[in-house]
């Protein structure tokens, strides 16, 4: 519950003389969440509480898995992820790390200090998941050939 308080937070940003920007940990999460789900390799975010709180509200929770500590005009990011099998794990947590960095700086104007990525586990592919694929696929070959 503290996750929750400390990502609703303001943070303020000076602009000039007396006018300020408020930028919310929250906010600065989401548009973190939003760079972390085009990474190819990563299955899920890994969030603890915050899954709970997906479910029972039915709605997808784009800051999950991600601590943000939003600084005067800076950011420090901690992201948890679950990789897919036969990702390779560095490569994705590099994407990660560029896409973040790019992506809160450009829709912020924060610097990013840092972008930390935790691999909490790896999701091997299961037969249920390996027959899911095989369906869609067959469903979209039937597509295309109308």
């Amino acid at each position: 519950m503290d996750d929750n308080k400390e990502n609703e937070e303001l943070e303020e940003i000076v602009i000039d003389g007396n006018d300020a920007i408020k930028i919310s940990n929250d906010a600065v999460a989401t548009y973190a969440g939003i760079a972390v789900s085009e990474v190819a390799g990563v299955y899920a975010m890994s969030g603890g509480l915050a899954g709970i709180t997906e479910v029972l509200s039915g709605k997808k929770n784009l800051s999950k898995g991600i601590k943000v500590d939003v600084g005067e005009k800076s950011a420090k990011i901690d992201i948890s992820i679950v990789v897919e099998y036969g990702a390779r794990i560095p490569e994705v947590a590099f994407e990660i790390q560029t896409r973040v960095k790019k992506t809160v700086e450009t829709m912020t104007g924060l610097k990013v200090l840092e972008v930390n990525v935790h691999v909490q586990g790896v999701h091997a592919i299961s037969e249920k998941d390996k027959e899911d694929i095989e369906a869609e696929a067959i469903e979209d070959e039937e597509e295309f050939e109308e």
